[in-house]
């Protein structure tokens, strides 16, 4: 197959989240982290930074949702990417203020990263990139590491801001999302190989990282959940499927041509704002829609 890369302006659109309570999850993604509602239904709520299209969260309910199994391939996390660190030092503290509890946090290099679960135990990170001027990359490879973040410095960006609360930045978005995968030659053959993601990062143990247009990931890949390991039960908690917003039809039709030449079938359809989009689904089963995003 001839080498192909994704256009620099692709990015990740949304995160389709199972749950196991609607008005739990909605309480989690709108009050707590301040995402805002664009529409609810007795089954699903569609949130966004903005409250307006394009979404970044969907929740759907299933009745009698079970936890996810821990071996199991699926989502590790989605990550929420905050315009600046003031943003990020907000929603922190906020979450602080709520007693909501973190399981980590991360200085990576080219980032600043908090660590939690929503209330299903779905990971969810909430980060801020640091100025790509400030990333150092070496043979390809941008350097990342997993050091101390200095959570003192970063709840100081905020400590005299008097602005009343009102939600997340409406330039917050998800920056990336990370993946519980059962091989990872044949999820780079996928995501890179088919799809053209560049490979941005592979000395992690047990792990991969790639993206589009320079940035440090929008994909995070692993198998440390174990190699082989099987899809969660259809009625687990999980990713239901997340989105990849490209800029052109052009780039669609690239992506429709390759994913045929690998043997890959998809489903043509329009998303809710009537843009083009394929569904795919990666060599785990997990569902991948490919939106034509006019303006990214």
């Amino acid at each position: 197959m001839t080498t192909f890369r994704l256009p620099a302006a692709t990015q990740i659109g949304h995160a389709h989240l199972q749950v196991s309570d609607l008005a739990r999850a909605i309480n989690f993604y709108k009050e707590l982290v301040g995402f805002k509602e664009i529409n609810c239904n007795d089954e699903t709520a569609v949130l966004s930074a903005t409250g307006k299209l394009p979404a970044h969260i969907l929740l759907t309910a299933r009745a009698g949702a079970k936890p996810k199994p821990s071996r199991t391939t699926g989502l590790y996390h989605i990550a929420i990417r905050f315009p600046n660190r003031r943003e990020l030092s907000r929603v922190f503290r906020r979450l602080i203020e709520q007693t909501w509890p973190f399981q980590g946090f991360a200085d990576h290099l080219v980032s600043e990263a908090l660590y939690l679960s929503d209330p299903d135990d779905n990971g969810v990170e909430l980060y801020t990139d640091r100025p790509r001027e400030q990333w150092r990359w070496r043979n390809g490879a941008v350097e990342m590491a997993t050091d101390p973040l200095d959570v003192d410095n970063l709840l100081r960006e905020s400590e005299n801001d008097l602005t009343p609360w009102n939600g997340v930045h409406p330039n917050t978005d998800i920056g990336h999302v990370h993946l519980h995968v059962s091989d990872l030659q044949k999820a780079e053959a996928f995501y890179h190989d088919v799809l053209g993601f560049d490979v941005t990062q592979r000395s992690y143990p047990g792990a991969l990282f790639i993206s589009a247009g320079g940035y440090h990931h929008h994909l995070g890949l692993n198998i440390w959940a174990g190699k082989g390991a099987p899809p969660p039960p259809p009625e687990a908690v999980g990713l239901l499927s997340f989105s990849i917003s490209i800029p052109d039809e052009a780039t669609l039709e690239i992506l429709k041509k390759r994913l045929q030449a690998a043997g890959l079938s998809f489903e043509n359809r329009n998303d809710s704002m009537n843009q083009s989009s394929i569904l795919a689904r990666d060599q785990d089963g997990n569902s991948v829609e490919i939106v034509v995003l006019d303006g990214i």
